[in-house]
């Protein structure tokens, strides 16, 4: 290190000899020492040694930093919420925590309420995780329809009404009721608070003249959202959880006061948070047999394929997509089985979402639709194959896939009606394919993916677009009102949530809404899942049979993992 005078000054950096042999206190040779690091020109004083030690720490915290004994930080402060205020009617509160020892699995297990609390997680492309993932938990307002009739549950007191016309309708106008602002500095992701919920495939009947002949077995709402109280972002880069409440300011509140009252709970999540987790539930295996109970046997849906192809040659359609329900007793924990649909099927949406008892549980490989602004998304996904037993015969599955001209046929046709769709309500040449025909691989299929972009029209909304593109092609067919009739007439039960779609609509009217594919649910002591296939007019009955199987699979193994009690 050079000769040292006595008269320099010490600097913040401490470096430690290793270059040569040193004593220590003892004598003995080779000891580790610490020493000084010291500055070249005596007398001269570093400026970051000149400054202040408040001054010099001010410089290493970031803008809206406070001394607060380690609390997150609060973003709008008050002084800075009372002038927010006076913008709008909805203002979010946040403070952000470090959690690198936790992960969204264990921060949702600490919130959860048992009644309305959910989990969205995703994995682009099946191979990678997103950055963010949500946890809900309370509900402001509950909003049930089943057909016309429709409960709001907001306060302790729920309102019964008849709709005249659609019940999504009352979900829009209260959505629209929303000003919410924007607070500077608060980096906040794609969602923070909104309409957290599912659209069963029975509310197509609001948008389409479609017959309602069969039985219904789940007996849920067709439409089920909730207002989550507190949603938490969790970074699975920066490894941080962001708290979110939102302060709501009805006409002759004291906004001061409710600012105290989101941040007071805003408090009492961090603590929660903070506290160490539950005990891990002991998972014992179930050992009686899995009685599975299914809506149509093999030869009743092979019969199904075969009346569909009929109408195909007869020109009435050129796809129909048939499915039909498994059913089995639920005899594990709801939440162990949406670990283990995870581990085995990691896809771009799933959910884990507390309905007031029934739960739904999702790892969809496909959006029905997003609404960012003013741009659209519809990603259709059309043609499956099982994935290789080696990458050898991977790569043969996609080879085949690629050239199977009933697939691509099926694709293209798919891909044309998602462009229609958006054109419904896009602004006249806005509409693109951005990807076409890419292929996707998940745990046990790989699926050829398609992305159609466009602007949605001034004057439109997110209901606008969800009417318009709903159900997806992929899940009924085209033409799509030709098929659905098609469905109806040959599916043995209704479908509830299969087929529909699940996610959120936020306070300003974004959407991102996935279908509700490779979904369980867990309803009244039972687990219930579905699945379909695409039927054209070279569609062989037993294949067809072999691919709702197949997309079946993970969340068969899914619930064998849970019953053999793994962790």
């Amino acid at each position: 290190m050079g000769s040292r005078s006595t008269s320099s000054t010490a600097s913040w950096g401490w470096a430690t000899t290793t270059s040569a042999p040193s004593r220590g206190a003892s004598g003995a040779p080779g000891t580790r020492s610490w020493r000084i690091r010291t500055t070249s020109e005596p007398g001269r004083v570093p400026a970051h040694v000149a400054r202040p030690l408040g001054a010099l720490l001010a410089t290493l915290r970031p803008p809206g930093h406070r001394p607060d004994s380690g609390r997150a930080v609060l973003r709008p402060q008050p002084d800075e919420f009372a002038r927010l205020a006076t913008q709008g009617n909805l203002v979010p509160v946040a403070r952000e925590i470090l959690a690198d020892l936790e992960t969204p699995l264990s921060l949702f297990r600490k919130l959860d309420d048992g009644r309305t609390a959910f989990l969205f997680e995703s994995v682009e492309g099946g191979e990678k995780w997103a950055r963010y993932s949500f946890i809900g938990t309370g509900a402001r307002a509950i909003f049930r329809a089943r057909g016309a009739e429709i409960e709001w549950e907001e306060g302790g007191e729920t309102l019964r009404m008849k709709a005249e016309g659609d019940p999504m309708e009352v979900l829009r106008d209260r959505i629209e009721s929303y000003r919410p602002v924007l607070v500077p500095g608060q980096e906040l992701p794609r969602f923070a608070g909104g309409a957290v919920g599912m659209v069963g495939w029975d509310w197509v009947r609001f948008v389409e003249t479609i017959p309602d002949d069969n039985p219904d077995e789940l007996g849920l709402p067709d439409l089920w959202f909730h207002f989550p109280e507190t949603v938490v972002v969790f970074d699975n880069i920066k490894h941080t959880a962001s708290i979110v409440r939102h302060v709501h300011l009805e006409e002759g509140c004291d906004p001061a006061a409710r600012y105290a009252e989101e941040v007071e709970a805003l408090d009492r999540t961090v603590e929660i948070l903070r506290r160490p987790g539950p005990p891990e539930p002991r998972h014992e295996p179930v050992r009686a047999p899995m009685a599975v109970r299914t809506s149509m046997s093999r030869d009743e849906y092979q019969a199904a394929v075969k009346r569909a192809k009929d109408y195909v040659v007869a020109g009435d359609v050129f796809q129909v997509v048939l499915g039909f329900r498994h059913t089995v007793p639920l005899q594990v924990d709801p939440f162990n089985l949406y670990r283990m649909l995870r581990h085995i099927n990691p896809s771009p949406y799933l959910i884990y979402m507390q309905m007031e008892g029934p739960v739904l549980i999702s790892s969809s490989p496909e959006i029905l639709v997003r609404l960012e602004g003013d741009q659209i998304d519809v990603r259709p996904i059309a043609g499956t194959r099982r994935r290789g037993r080696d990458p050898e015969d991977d790569q043969f599955m996609e080879r085949e896939l690629r050239t199977d001209p009933k697939e691509i046929a099926e694709h293209v046709m798919l891909v044309d009606l998602g462009r229609n769709d958006a054109g419904r309500v896009a602004e006249i040449g806005s509409v693109e394919v951005t990807e076409f025909a890419s292929i996707e691989r998940y745990s046990h299929v790989m699926h050829m993916v398609s992305n159609v972009q466009g602007r949605l029209r001034p004057g439109l909304d997110w209901l606008d677009l969800l009417r318009a593109t709903f159900p997806a092609g992929t899940l009924s067919g085209a033409p799509k009102v030709r098929a659905m009739e098609i469905i109806d007439e040959l599916e043995a039960v209704r479908r509830g949530p299969f087929g529909g779609c699940a996610g959120y609509i936020d306070y300003s009217g974004n959407a991102d809404l996935a279908i509700t594919i490779r979904s369980m649910l867990v309803n009244q002591g039972e687990v219930s899942l579905q699945a379909g296939a695409g039927v054209v007019a070279d569609s062989i009955p037993e294949l067809e049979f072999k691919e709702c199987n197949n997309k079946a699979r993970a969340m068969i193994q899914a619930i064998d993992m849970a019953r053999e009690g793994q962790d």
